[in-house]
């Protein structure tokens, strides 16, 4: 599907003001935010820069939806006169991100598309999750710049994209018995996408339970475990039929297989 036929593209040419976005956005914007339009909703952008995502968003969502831009430029408060909410600050700041959420309450979806960086991006998912209403979305935009160098001194451990691998394992960790994390979020992310340049989070607390085993009363039958089985044209299961042992050699036949897999990881 060409983008130009898109909902939020077609929004996007519409603004009065300046707006510059990346042609793969369009599609991944319809397929997260279109279920929200027409709806009583508070939608929150960082990063208003020119102004015109802030009429871009509204003519997509409609007249019911709350259009609220974040930026550290003063005067972006002129955009107040055309009817939208306007606060001035820093998303790195969670002194702001308090006083922000403690005037506007909980809101349905933030987008952040503000300075891009490693500390800027994870200190606003840290703060705007817990804050975020369920069935609500976060969504953070040009994630590239994790993998840039040049101003952005990426990659990096601490890179945005490191975070949201840590954040799947810490969803992860609502299965009994795995490690929990330090500053959880796993009682608010129900799930996460990965997108070209673009992560989004689910938010929804009913559906974070953590994971329990179920049974039905059906008849067991016991069948054999194969998954440890060796081949028998492999060395191992000669060596093993050879010392006449019941030993599969799970931990080996793990340490080979890793050996082998390293190539997926580069």
């Amino acid at each position: 599907m060409n983008y130009k036929k898109t909902n939020t593209y077609k929004s996007f040419l519409k603004s009065k003001y300046y707006s510059l976005k990346y042609s793969n956005y369009f599609h991944i914007y319809d397929e997260l935010f279109s279920k929200y339009k027409n709806k009583k909703i508070i939608f929150v952008e960082i990063g208003v820069f020119s102004g015109g995502s802030l009429f871009a968003w509204r003519k997509f969502f409609g007249k019911k939806a709350t259009i609220v831009g974040i930026d550290l430029n003063p005067s972006v408060k002129k955009f107040e006169k055309y009817g939208f909410k306007i606060f001035i600050g820093d998303q790195s700041k969670k002194a702001f991100w308090k006083k922000f959420f403690s005037k506007i309450g909980k809101v349905d979806i933030v987008l952040d598309d503000g300075g891009h960086t490693n500390y800027q991006q994870i200190i606003t998912t840290n703060c705007c999750i817990p804050n975020i209403k369920d069935n609500g979305t976060l969504v953070v935009e040009d994630v590239h710049t994790s993998f840039l160098k040049n101003k952005w001194y990426n990659p990096s451990k601490y890179s945005y994209i490191n975070y949201t691998k840590k954040l799947i394992d810490d969803i992860n960790s609502r299965f009994p018995g795995l490690k929990k994390h330090n500053y959880s979020l796993r009682k608010y992310i129900y799930s996460i996408k990965s997108y070209e340049s673009i992560i989004s989070y689910n938010i929804n607390r009913k559906m974070c339970k953590e994971n329990i085993s179920i049974s039905n009363k059906g008849e067991n039958i016991n069948p054999k475990e194969l998954r440890s089985e060796l081949e028998k044209n492999s060395i191992l299961f000669k060596i093993k039929k050879f010392f006449k042992t019941k030993s599969n050699f799970t931990y080996l036949v793990f340490l080979i297989n890793s050996f082998k897999l390293k190539k997926f990881f580069k």
